[in-house]
């Protein structure tokens, strides 16, 4: 039987809320996280991208917060500014719908330091979002009270609880109480993220419905193979193609993203480059241009565009494959949030199709095989196609063996 927001025990002034917000009924990962949340136990969740994390570890927060208690009670720490500000909103959105009076403040970096401890003090958050390095400094300044703070959530774990990233995050850790609860989340949860998280946690509750990280079912996955000269124009007349409603170009280096998307306008596609040299401000307005629909496409890099939520994202595009494998995973998770479809669409030469086989194993997915034909997508067999070719070759080769005509 199907789980309900009132057999979860949530306060019925929350359950108003999300019906506000248009959600009646919990994803998977909230059934299955919130009453043990609610209970103050550890928890390690691992959900595809844009099954409700968020919600996950919110709801139960907002349940056992003391709202009549002026001092902060949780800390939600996101390894990007864009994600921070995301999660925010959605507290905002939900004290608002609810009547919930749950204050929150976003503490990140690149801000002024002064202006974030006058807010501190002016809004007295119960709920602190932000980057990691920023809070342990204000925490280290004494402005935010550490020994007040009853939850940790650690969201993208598998980026905080990375071995170059994990120091920051566990320091954070060391400085509240020993029953605190800690909550990790991520749409892909490696081996040894698994075990550092456990290092730091009382009988964590395991919330994992494979073995392997799942992919979002709602996504179809397609392969456009090509010359590394020809990606732009196969991208371009893909584009042409589908007339995506939302699409995000993932480029790897930083100036392959500003000419990609310089291009890209010069064929009038009215994209965006998200790159770190821009301003929080400017990144800001064209996440919230995407979002409106003003800018139909974001050309990023997987920093930047890492736990982006945005709804009506149509299409994914890979025009460079990600550096790591999990990546692809959290990529395509841009698309087909809540219960929509979307498509991903990689772009890879013949060199890299071993790299398609790794994504289809590692995620069991199909990638389907399309070509570009007369401003249509179309079916294609390219790869059998090079094969059929070369093995037609060497058939030829053999027949007519140059020795045989020397004198």
């Amino acid at each position: 039987m199907n789980k309900t927001f009132n057999d979860l025990n949530l306060n019925l002034n929350i359950i108003e809320g999300l019906k506000k917000q248009g959600i009646t009924d919990p994803t998977l990962i909230q059934a299955e996280s919130i009453i043990p949340a609610l209970e103050n136990k550890d928890i390690i969740g691992e959900a595809f991208t844009g099954s409700g994390k968020t919600l996950a570890y919110l709801l139960p927060i907002f349940h056992k917060i003391d709202t009549s208690k002026r001092e902060m009670q949780a800390i939600v720490l996101a390894p990007t500014h864009e994600l921070a500000l995301q999660i925010e909103a959605q507290i905002k959105l939900l004290a608002n719908n609810s009547s919930v009076p749950v204050t929150s403040l976003c503490i990140i970096g690149d801000v002024n330091i002064n202006n974030q401890i006058k807010k501190l003090k002016e809004v007295k958050p119960h709920i602190i979002v932000g980057s990691t390095g920023r809070i342990l400094d204000l925490i280290r300044k004494k402005k935010v009270t550490a020994h007040t703070i009853k939850t940790i959530v650690i969201d993208e774990a598998d980026n905080l609880l990375d071995p170059k990233r994990a120091a920051i995050t566990k320091d954070i850790i060391k400085t509240t109480m020993r029953d605190r609860q800690l909550m990790v989340f991520s749409a892909s949860i490696k081996l040894e993220t698994l075990e550092t998280a456990k290092e730091l946690m009382k009988d964590p509750v395991i919330i994992k419905s494979e073995d392997k990280p799942a992919m979002n079912p709602n996504i179809e996955h397609m392969l456009f193979v090509c010359d590394r000269r020809d990606k732009f124009e196969t991208l371009r007349k893909i584009l042409v193609a589908v007339k995506p409603e939302k699409a995000i170009i993932f480029v790897n280096d930083h100036e392959d993203i500003e000419l990609t998307t310089v291009k890209l306008n010069y064929h009038s596609k009215d994209c965006f480059a998200m790159t770190g040299k821009i301003s929080k401000e400017d990144r800001k307005l064209a996440i919230e241009s995407f979002r409106n629909g003003k800018i139909k496409i974001l050309v990023s890099s997987d920093v930047t565009a890492r736990g982006l939520d945005v709804e009506g994202v149509t299409h994914i595009f890979h025009l460079d494959l990600p550096l790591k494998i999990n990546e692809y995973l959290h990529r395509a998770g841009r698309t087909a949030r809540g219960n929509a479809h979307g498509t991903s669409i990689c772009i890879a030469t013949v060199k890299q199709l071993n790299i398609i086989k790794k994504y289809e194993k590692d995620f069991n997915i199909k990638f389907h095989e399309k070509k570009v034909f007369g401003g249509a997508i179309e079916d294609s067999n390219y790869h059998s196609e090079q094969k059929q070719e070369k093995a037609k070759s060497k058939s030829y080769n053999n027949k007519f063996d140059k020795s045989k005509f020397h004198n």
